[in-house]
């Protein structure tokens, strides 16, 4: 990997093929990944609760249209995205264990305050102030990921509070259900409340955290056995590393994958297909139970840059057969659209968790530790750009038939193709 600030100690593994329930306890084992995994599924109840009703609390209770919820959307993401950034450098310079408190504790006020939404402006300063305090919060919490484990325990770490976040965003949905099911102001407005209120609970762990995730001071000189004084450089800053920016670019656009699901094949069964409506939340079920059982296996080696760079492109070719197959269910009558939704949407799920592995490996190991944050706070642009950019490439897509198909698979290549080219370039250095 060329550059010495680019190397990872690998941690060794007392087995070195551990079955997922063996990862599980070893991960539960450590001090500071308890923690986050408390926290991080008390979070994610909140924020399950959160994604399933803010759309339609902005459309049936604010009475927001839908370019208006859009708009919404979108400038949040873009604010959220900003914030990662600040965040990721703050982090550097100050307490981690002190940022993500206090960013978590705004979060939990913002999203709470969505109570006080009564138009367009309001909503719109509202989901901005919750946007930017959660990506904020996000951005600390991998620096915190990255300074507290190495090498392969790193990346599985992440992959364990991954599938503990999708544990906890579905349980968080199915409670949502409550407020649809009244579909009154109140019972969304109470629904909110109490996942702000949740979200706030999810602090209690973090208060646990031990200094040591915090950025550790840096020497700036070293004393030779001759008395000779060297000045140390800093760390490299993360806008003056072009592999990277790639890195995070490509990251961004395999992110349109996400609005694929979320956006992309809502509307593609409802105005292409044959398939019943109800076929959305079957699939959304069987990508969330995907995730949960294969993120931490297919974590397992991403420290490996070779291996990361590898599984990134294995995710690029699934993902061209899911959107092939996506494509064909709009030509086929009630059976076989069913049939090729599953099929398709089980590829996607596994491109999913072996792209995102890949992906988190790279976006370790290729960062400068000396500036942790700097850097996690950069990769993380990746994800509220990509759902800044999913409304509109992803309906753009799938309004246009075969040919929108193509051009998504052509992004979704290029992301992946890409971040494989970048992983080889590393290793040759």
């Amino acid at each position: 990997m060329g550059d010495p600030y680019y190397r990872q100690v690998s941690s060794a593994a007392p087995d070195a093929n551990p079955t997922r329930l063996q990862r599980l306890r070893a991960g539960v084992a450590d001090p500071v990944l308890r923690i986050l995994i408390t926290a991080g599924f008390v979070l994610t109840l909140g924020r399950g609760v959160f994604l399933t009703l803010t759309v339609l609390y902005f459309t049936l209770i604010v009475g927001l249209g839908a370019f208006e919820v859009a708009i919404v959307l979108t400038v949040s993401s873009a604010f959220g995205a900003a914030a990662s950034v600040v965040a990721g450098h703050l982090s550097d310079r100050y307490s981690s264990r002190i940022l993500v408190v206090v960013f978590q504790i705004l979060s939990a006020i913002a999203l709470t305050s969505y109570v006080f939404a009564e138009n367009f402006s309001t909503a719109l300063l509202l989901a901005c102030l919750y946007s930017v305090t959660s990506s904020a919060a996000s951005a600390v919490r991998s620096a915190i990921i990255a300074r507290a484990f190495e090498g392969e325990v790193r990346v599985n770490a992440r992959a364990v509070l991954h599938t503990v976040t999708n544990v906890g965003i579905a349980i968080g949905s199915a409670a949502a259900g409550v407020a649809l099911l009244f579909n009154t102001p109140f019972a969304f407005r109470a629904t909110m409340v109490i996942a702000g209120v949740v979200i706030l609970g999810s602090v209690l762990p973090l208060l646990r955290l031990p200094e040591r995730v915090n950025a550790s001071a840096q020497p700036t000189t070293v004393t030779s056995d001759t008395g000779t004084t060297t000045a140390i450089a800093p760390g490299r800053s993360p806008y003056r590393d072009p592999r990277y920016l790639a890195l995070t670019a490509f990251g961004t656009l395999f992110g349109l994958q996400f609005g694929l699901a979320e956006i992309g094949m809502p509307l593609w069964i409802l105005h292409h297909t044959d398939a019943p409506i109800s076929m959305v939340s079957l699939l959304l079920i069987v990508n969330t139970i995907m995730v949960i059982a294969f993120q931490i296996r297919a974590s397992r080696g991403t420290n490996d840059v070779r291996h990361a760079g590898n599984i990134v492109a294995v995710a690029g070719l699934l993902m061209a057969g899911a959107c092939g197959i996506y494509a064909a269910s709009g030509y086929v009558s009630f059976w076989f659209a069913i049939v090729f939704l599953l099929i398709a949407t089980l590829a996607h799920s596994l491109a999913e968790v072996l792209g995102t592995s890949g992906q988190w490996g790279l976006s370790f190991e290729l960062a400068d530790q000396r500036r942790a944050g700097a850097y996690q706070g950069v990769y993380g642009l990746s994800w509220p750009v990509s759902a800044m950019l999913s409304p509109l490439i992803i309906t753009a897509a799938v309004s246009n038939g075969v040919l929108g198909w193509a051009g998504l698979t052509a992004l979704l290549l290029l992301a992946t193709f890409g971040t494989w080219a970048i992983s080889r370039r590393a290793l040759r250095g």
